[in-house]
């Protein structure tokens, strides 16, 4: 961990923060295994392992949900990446074979695209097979999601995306892959804010949150919708710490992309959550 000044120094911890940042993790010949996409492949694999043992509690076939989870990734990709191409519209209008390189494809996207995308998926696969109901798959995800997004976000900080703000607080970090600063941009040798590390110890006590209110939960949809306001709020909050500048912004800079979809997400998943609790009082009283 970096002390606050340019070179990697030590802190508290007595760690040089660049020993922490491994942004290739090993090379096959000229073929690169980055750790961000390992770490990524393994949130995936985590989530859907998580959810579908939550899913089978409430009658799910474990199958179906690792055939829900396929969709799920699928359509999260293609949500990620479209609202990439949104947030960066001008840029790829002007650049548009960058839309076929391998650095569109090795990016992960914005977040909010792949949770909508993932939702829209869910939603299709929920209509289209019997005995699942999307409110109930949506409630064993919801953990899942959280834990998944922890050790993603883990990827982040070995990769120097997504990368916070400068400051001078003890448990900056400093970058030095010069690799890392060509693919990502990071800033080197200057010590800043550990935003992927906030965002995944934030998500991970989410997750145990989550966990524990889905063997409480009062009716279906409670814990999908918990969870979709408790990450906006988490994530408007985050994102005053980031310091890239290519996840788009609004309102001359005010807001950046994902906190505004966060102000749109959070009320509408409070009205959710209160529908979702009428609707079951009023299946008990009929009942």
């Amino acid at each position: 961990m970096g002390s606050g000044q340019p070179e990697a120094a030590t802190g508290p911890f007595l760690i040089p923060s660049y020993r922490l940042m491994l942004p290739k993790l090993i090379e096959i010949g000229p073929i690169p295994i980055h750790t961000y996409g390992l770490l990524l492949a393994t949130a995936l694999l985590v989530a859907i392992s998580v959810a579908a043992r939550l899913a089978e509690r409430d009658g799910i076939p474990r199958k179906v949900c690792w055939d829900l989870g396929f969709v799920i990734v699928l359509s999260s990709i293609i949500g990620a990446k479209l609202l990439m191409v949104l947030t960066s519209l001008d840029y790829y209008l002007s650049n548009p074979s960058r839309l076929v390189s391998l650095e569109f494809l090795q990016a992960g996207g914005v977040f909010y695209g792949g949770l909508l995308g993932a939702i829209f998926g869910s939603v299709i696969f929920s209509h289209r097979t019997k005995g699942v109901p999307f409110w109930t798959v949506g409630d064993a995800a919801a953990p899942a999601i959280a834990l998944g997004q922890a050790i993603g976000r883990l990827g982040c900080f070995a990769a120097g995306c997504d990368y916070g703000l400068k400051t001078d607080l003890p448990w900056g970090v400093t970058f030095t892959s010069e690799y890392a600063h060509q693919v990502v941009g990071v800033p080197l040798n200057v010590a800043l804010h550990p935003y992927q590390l906030y965002e995944s110890f934030a998500t991970f006590g989410l997750f145990l949150a989550l966990l524990w209110a889905f063997h409480r939960r009062q009716f279906s949809g409670q814990i999908l919708c918990t969870y979709l306001a408790a990450y906006g709020v988490l994530r408007f909050g985050l994102e005053f710490f980031r310091g890239d500048v290519d996840r788009g912004f609004l309102f001359d800079g005010l807001l950046s992309t994902s906190q505004f979809i966060s102000l749109l997400v959070v009320p509408v998943a409070l009205l959710l959550y209160f529908w979702r609790r009428k609707v079951h009082a009023q299946g008990k009283k009929r009942g």
